[in-house]
């Protein structure tokens, strides 16, 4: 695939740096699902059910993995949809993310009852 910037015209600059601060939002969660699965991992390993902590802090972790790459599909198929004036890509990371962190807060419940 080719670059976003190798297809159709600049678009608006406004709408250009809307979509990188985006890209850098999914990057800060990212960053702040990262430090709470290290957290989970080494510094709470008093709380809870072991078995409990290290599977939600795995989940957490992957979560924190798989959500940068992503971040940059979302980025770059928005910067080509703007460049070619055609419809934005439909919100998949949303749904990843919504469905992951509700794993997540259902494992954290669990963690905590057990």
């Amino acid at each position: 695939m080719a670059p976003p910037d190798d297809v159709g015209t600049d678009p608006d600059y406004r709408f250009s740096l809307a979509n990188e601060r985006t890209f850098l939002a999914w990057i800060r969660t990212a960053l702040g699902l990262l430090a709470g699965g290290v957290a989970l991992l080494a510094v709470l390993d008093d709380v809870g059910n072991t078995a409990v902590r290290v599977v939600t802090g795995a989940a957490v972790l992957v979560l924190a993995t798989l959500l940068p790459p992503l971040a940059y599909r979302r980025w770059s198929a928005t910067e080509r949809a703007l460049r070619t004036q055609t419809s934005l890509p439909e919100p998949g990371l949303l749904r990843l993310v919504a469905g992951g962190l509700v794993v997540v807060a259902f494992l954290v419940a669990a963690l905590v009852i057990v």
